[in-house]
């Protein structure tokens, strides 16, 4: 066994803690020919994604569906059984007050990455910003008893249901030395020299993960201290790289290069396949940038050849914030009368580009299902 990452120390109660060591690695990572190609594409190709999203029309509302995608398969991996047209046909129904847990916990999601993201400006990523994402993630959902927003005062375990400290999978560092290992942790996260930022990124998620300082979701915080770092250090101008599709496809390996930097130091394992993840994640993210820019300028041509009001590319615009939307959404946000908004969401149907989603005669939702498909093929796929 390597004692590269850490060790495990018997504790007085019978089992076995990981206790990890001090980041970076001793000895250094070793740079050779497939970690330094990897991290090249990696950096390339988030570089391409960083830039065809500055020329999308309003980066902002891609950047708000992206967080939803990402919120949807970060809860998946969980668990959740929430699909992105459940968490838009929520935030299109003005008149619910609650949801079902699953639906919360990606609501949530959404709220702790934007929260992050606010207060990067004015607070740098550190333990008392990512106590306040954890305190956001577990608002009133599963695991909101256990202790949001507080770093653990117990030891948890990691391991199939029903397993107990002596035959868990992993054992994280008890409390006391839980603090000492996230202290250093912090002082790891500040670090700006040392090492290429994605590399930087790979290591700190995989400590992150390692010490596991809260009692509930730690995978998902995890996850978010990704993009949050990216974002600080000004590789991406916008929140867009995510890798739960990419890990949730490779669960498996995903833990096994876990273990395997905690059981034989295998760091560089890790690393690399993190880069990997990074040059797909941002490949695709690059192609659905894309794609919605060729979209929008298929779909304007349309509406502006058979349509003469000046509402209808207003509705267009709006359908990439709002792609579920009611009349009364439409009316409101155009600023025009009922029977004017009806009629533009008809044009719209007309065209293919809005399907009517409740059967209803009343209180009735159209969805932009082209622009959804874009998202969806994503999450969908096996």
């Amino acid at each position: 066994m390597s004692f590269r990452a850490g060790k495990y120390v018997q504790q007085p109660r019978g089992f076995k803690a990981f206790l990890p060591a001090d980041l970076p690695p001793v000895p250094p990572l070793t740079f050779d020919a497939e970690l330094t190609k990897l991290l090249s594409d990696a950096d390339r190709t988030l570089g391409r994604l960083d830039g065809v999203a500055s020329v999308l029309p309003n980066p902002d509302l891609f950047v708000s569906m992206y967080v939803k995608h990402e919120a949807v398969l970060s809860s998946q991996i969980e668990g959740t059984q929430s699909t992105l047209e459940d968490i838009l046909e929520f935030e299109a129904d003005a008149k619910q007050h609650s949801f079902p847990d699953d639906l919360g916990e990606v609501v949530n999601y959404v709220a702790a990455m934007r929260h992050g993201i606010h207060r990067l400006p004015e607070l740098p990523l550190s333990l008392r910003l990512i106590r306040e994402i954890h305190e956001k993630l577990m608002q009133g959902v599963r695991g909101s008893e256990r202790q949001p927003g507080e770093f653990r005062t117990s030891q948890n375990w990691i391991g199939p249901a029903g397993c107990n400290l002596n035959t868990a999978e992993f054992v994280p560092p008890p409390p006391h030395e839980m603090n000492n290992a996230l202290s250093s942790f912090e002082k790891f996260l500040h670090e700006h020299r040392e090492l290429p930022v994605l590399v930087h990124c790979a290591l700190a998620h995989a400590q992150f993960e390692t010490i596991h300082p809260f009692l509930d979701g730690n995978g998902r915080v995890g996850r978010l201290l990704i993009t949050l770092l990216l974002c600080e250090r000004e590789i991406l101008r916008q929140p867009l790289l995510y890798l739960s599709f990419y890990l949730k496809q490779r669960r498996t390996a995903y833990y096994e290069h876990l273990m395997g930097i905690r059981l034989r130091g295998e760091w560089e394992a890790w690393v690399k396949f993190f880069l990997k993840g990074v040059f797909e994640v941002s490949q695709s993210a690059t192609a659905t940038a894309r794609a919605i820019l060729e979209l929008r300028g298929q779909h304007q041509r349309m509406i502006l050849s058979s349509s003469t009001s000046s509402h209808t590319p207003k509705l267009l615009d709006l359908l990439y914030q709002t792609p579920i939307l009611s009349v009364a959404t439409a009316r409101d946000a155009l600023g025009c009368s009922h029977s004017t908004a009806t009629s533009i969401i008809a044009e719209f149907v007309d065209l293919g580009l809005l399907d009517e989603i409740t059967g209803q005669q009343r209180n009735r939702r159209w969805r932009y299902t082209p622009y959804l498909n874009l998202f969806e093929k994503q999450i969908n796929r096996e």
